[in-house]
């Protein structure tokens, strides 16, 4: 049976009056026929936190939990067509609002904060992940001819491991197309793979005083136009260091300022890694550890669907797969903030 007592600890942090500003602003419990906004939230943050595969475990799960229910806030357990109806209906952009919100405040506190890199820019990482979906029953999840998908486009926080943008938009959806419209703060450095390689993107990037580390395509056409002398007490996988310019008209005439390369080899994969970057000043050294840091997000995405409800959904609508995947970043939120605050020593389960 699942840990009501612990659960109940996650739904204590949540701040009641950030939730009940925004189901006045979604106008969430109207007509909400007994169902109403916190009763959902907390039967979708249990489908996580349980491993609920159906709304039936869903609602069978928070009613042998008769005695706790109002630890949790509320009076009875739904039933299984009323999660349903709601899932259809409510509108998914409280839940998405609501991560958000509950981010923004836990993070005033800088408690999050990592000190690794000597810079003073706030790093984010930038990657997409694809979920598989049936196209006979997710049938506006395009993606394939005979295969549906969703793909979470995520900025990663490097300080806090957590999303600070998610965009989720159809399997079809390139890479670089989805991290179009992502708010980027001027001074901060964004780190991210070749899918990013989009040179008007990084344009905009660079207009906006944003730096970058962006792994560039095998068949990049450039010029060198200086070679910088690598320093004698560099790390040996520093192979070069070079101030470019893109020789192919198109690439040129969407980004026309230079660009450092830096070449990485890369022991544990046996392969050479190719960087393009904004920023001069840094070390050689420093933007290869920002590109390793990378993989924090390629973590983020295997913990998430190996721990979290996402990877099967319990409702087939656009609406209810959103409130799933909104609930489950919610939930990851949680569980890192009681982990922080209660000093869980690892026996959280993310």
């Amino acid at each position: 049976m699942t840990n009501i007592t612990l659960f109940a600890q996650i739904i204590s942090k949540i701040d009641r009056r950030i939730f009940n500003n925004l189901v006045g602003k979604y106008n969430s419990d109207k007509h909400n026929k007994g169902f109403n906004s916190w009763t959902h939230f907390v039967s979708m943050l249990f489908c996580h936190f349980a491993s609920s595969k159906s709304v039936r475990d869903i609602s069978n799960g928070l009613r042998s939990a008769t005695g706790n229910l109002n630890h949790l806030g509320i009076q009875k357990a739904p039933s299984k067509s009323t999660i349903s109806y709601q899932n259809k209906r409510r509108d998914w952009h409280l839940f998405r609002d609501l991560y958000y919100e509950l981010s923004e405040n836990f993070q005033k506190d800088n408690q999050f904060k990592k000190v690794k890199f000597k810079i003073k820019s706030k790093i984010y990482l930038l990657d997409s992940s694809t979920i598989s979906l049936c196209l006979s029953l997710f049938d506006w999840a395009k993606y394939k001819t005979h295969k549906g998908a969703v793909k979470i486009h995520t900025v990663l926080d490097y300080d806090s491991d957590l999303p600070i943008y998610i965009n989720i938009t159809d399997g079809k959806t390139a890479d670089n197309k989805g991290a179009y419209n992502i708010p980027l703060q001027a001074n901060s450095v964004i780190v991210a793979d070749r899918f990013y390689n989009d040179f008007t993107m990084l344009n905009n990037w660079d207009s906006k005083q944003v730096k970058f580390v962006i792994r560039h395509k095998n068949n990049l056409k450039f010029k060198v136009i200086k070679e910088n002398e690598l320093p004698s007490n560099r790390h040996q996988n520093i192979l070069k260091d070079e101030v470019i310019e893109l020789e192919s008209m198109i690439s040129n005439s969407k980004y026309p300022n230079k660009l450092r390369r830096i070449s990485v080899w890369d022991e544990e994969n046996k392969q050479v890694i190719e960087l393009i970057t904004n920023q001069i000043s840094w070390t050689a050294e420093t933007i290869s550890e920002l590109y390793k840091a990378r993989w924090r997000i390629e973590i983020f995405f295997r913990e998430i669907k190996q721990l979290l409800h996402i990877k099967t959904f319990i409702g087939t609508s656009e609406n209810a797969v959103m409130i799933q995947i909104w609930t489950a970043m919610i939930t990851i939120l949680m569980l890192r903030v009681l982990k922080k605050v209660r000093n869980m020593d690892g026996t959280c389960p993310i």
